[in-house]
C-alpha cells in the first residue's frame, strides 16, 4: 500500500474552502452541529460578524490526502477573549503583568456560539491527531501564544489530551426529552411514537414528572404570562418571513443595547440564514393586542436520520437568542424555555440545549451537564501555572456538579435516566 502523505493548509477564509467537502466531511462526525455547517461559518464572515474588523481574523485549517479533505477545522486569531464564554482575561492579565503578549492567539471554535459538539472535522482518529498537531505546529511557526479548542466532542477533547493539551471544564444545562417512568399515552400515539424509549407525550406529561413544587411553579409563571393576553406564534423555516426576521433582530439587538453592548450578530448574518440555512431554525413570536412583544430564536439538528443512515440519530434543539420590547412578568421563562420545550416534545425532538451557565434552568428541568476544551500554551512557566490553576479549577467544577446532581427537580419516586 502506498504511504499517505498529508498536506496541510492554511485558509484567510472558510471561503476558500469547498463548501461540498467541508460538510461532507462534517456529516461524517459524530457530534455534528449546523454551527459548523459551511454556510454558517461563511455568514460570520460575509455578514461582517466574525472578521478582522470585529477581532477574529479567519484562518481555516485544512488537511489533504491525495486531493481529498481529510481534515478541517475552523480557526481564528483572536485579539481579545469577548464572544467565545470560556474565560481566560485572567490568563491575559497573567501575560500583560509580565510583559508578555497574550494576544494574537488561536482559537478552535465557532464565533458567538458556546454548543458543544465536533470542532475537528476528521475522517479517522488519526486525522483528527493529524489536525492537532498541525494547528500547534503552525501556532509556533507564527510565534502565536496558545492554542484554544472550545465546547469541543468527547473524542476532540481526548485527541487534544493525547497531544499533550490542557483540559478545562465547565457547567451547561441540557433538557432530556425523556420520562423518568413510562408516560401515559393517549389514543392517538401512534405506534412509532409507543416504540420510544420513555418519550414525553405532551407538555402535561413532562409536568407531571417533576417535584410539586417545580409543577406548581411553571404553572404560576405560565399562567401570569397567559393572564396578561399573550399569545404566541411558532414559526420555522421559510415560513419565518423577512418582517418576522426583522422584528426578530429588534429584539435580540434590543437585548444587547440594554447590557450596554452592540449585538455580536448583524442583521446581514440573519439574512443569510434565512437564505442558506432556514430549515435550522425555529421562531417563536409573542404578541398581545396584536402586536409583536417579543421573541425567542431556537436552532435545530440539521443531520436528521435521513443525512447519516443511522435509525435514531439525535434530533437536538439549541436555545440561542431572545428579545422583548415590552415587559411582561415571567415572559423571558415563557418564550425561551416553556414554548421551546413545548415545541420540541411535539416533534419529537431527543435534547434542548438551553446554551451557556444559567443554574436557574434547573428549575425547568434543564440538568447539569460538562462540557470541555482544551488549551496549549506555549510559554512554559505560564503553562505550568495554568495547568495548576486548571487542576484546582476543575476539583471546583467537579464539587459543583455533585451538589447541583443532588438538586434534581424530578419527583423523588422517579430516576431521570
Amino acid at each position: 500500500m502506498a504511504e499517505s502523505h498529508i498536506i496541510a493548509r492554511v485558509h484567510a477564509s472558510v471561503l476558500d474552502v469547498d463548501p461540498q467537502a467541508w460538510n461532507a466531511l462534517l456529516a461524517q462526525q459524530a457530534h455534528a452541529t449546523p454551527f459548523m455547517r459551511h454556510e454558517y461559518l461563511a455568514a460570520l464572515e460575509t455578514s461582517g460578524s466574525a472578521t478582522p474588523r470585529t477581532g477574529w481574523t479567519p484562518r481555516f485549517l485544512t488537511l489533504w490526502d491525495a486531493g481529498v479533505l481529510v481534515a478541517a477545522c475552523p480557526l481564528y486569531l483572536k485579539t481579545h477573549s469577548y464572544g467565545e464564554y470560556v474565560f481566560d482575561w485572567a490568563w491575559a492579565s497573567a501575560y500583560e503583568q509580565h510583559g508578555v503578549p497574550y494576544y494574537p492567539k488561536a482559537l478552535v471554535a465557532v464565533p458567538f456560539t458556546p454548543v458543544p459538539g465536533t470542532r475537528l472535522l476528521a475522517r479517522d482518529a488519526t486525522a483528527r491527531a493529524q489536525l492537532v498537531q498541525a494547528a500547534r505546529q503552525w501556532c509556533m511557526e507564527e510565534d502565536i501564544s496558545s492554542l484554544h479548542l472550545l465546547f469541543a466532542a468527547d473524542e476532540d477533547i481526548a485527541t487534544c489530551a493525547d497531544q499533550g493539551l490542557m483540559l478545562r471544564h465547565t457547567v451547561q444545562f441540557h433538557w432530556q426529552n425523556t420520562a423518568p417512568v413510562a408516560p401515559v399515552v393517549s389514543g392517538e400515539a401512534t405506534a412509532e411514537w409507543l416504540a420510544m424509549p420513555n418519550r414525553f407525550t405532551s407538555f402535561d406529561d413532562f409536568l407531571a414528572s417533576l417535584a410539586q413544587e417545580k409543577r406548581k411553579k411553571i404553572k404560576q409563571e405560565r399562567r401570569r404570562v397567559a393572564d396578561a393576553g399573550v399569545t404566541f406564534r411558532c414559526l420555522q423555516g421559510k415560513a419565518i418571513s423577512t418582517s418576522d426576521w426583522d422584528f426578530f433582530y429588534r429584539c435580540y439587538e434590543r437585548t444587547y443595547l440594554e447590557h450596554g453592548n452592540p449585538p455580536y450578530l448583524s442583521r446581514a448574518f440573519f439574512a443569510d440564514m434565512a437564505r442558506t440555512m432556514p430549515e435550522a431554525w425555529v421562531l417563536f413570536i409573542a404578541e398581545r393586542d396584536g402586536q409583536s412583544i417579543a421573541s425567542s430564536l431556537i436552532a435545530i439538528s440539521a443531520y436528521p436520520a435521513s443525512a447519516t443512515g443511522q435509525k435514531d440519530t439525535e434530533i437536538i434543539a439549541y436555545g440561542r437568542y431572545w428579545g422583548a420590547l415590552e415587559r411582561v412578568d415571567c415572559l423571558h421563562f415563557e418564550a425561551c424555555y416553556y414554548q421551546p420545550l413545548q415545541w420540541c416534545i411535539e416533534h419529537r425532538v431527543h435534547r434542548f440545549e438551553g446554551g451557556a451557565q444559567g443554574e436557574h434552568k434547573m428549575a425547568r428541568a434543564l440538568l447539569p451537564v460538562q462540557t470541555s476544551s482544551a488549551h496549549w500554551l506555549a510559554h512554559p512557566d505560564f503553562a505550568d501555572a495554568v495547568e495548576r490553576f486548571l487542576e484546582r479549577e476543575g476539583q471546583g467544577v467537579d464539587a459543583y456538579l455533585q451538589s447541583l446532581h443532588e438538586r434534581t427537580p424530578f419527583r423523588k419516586t422517579q430516576n431521570p435516566a
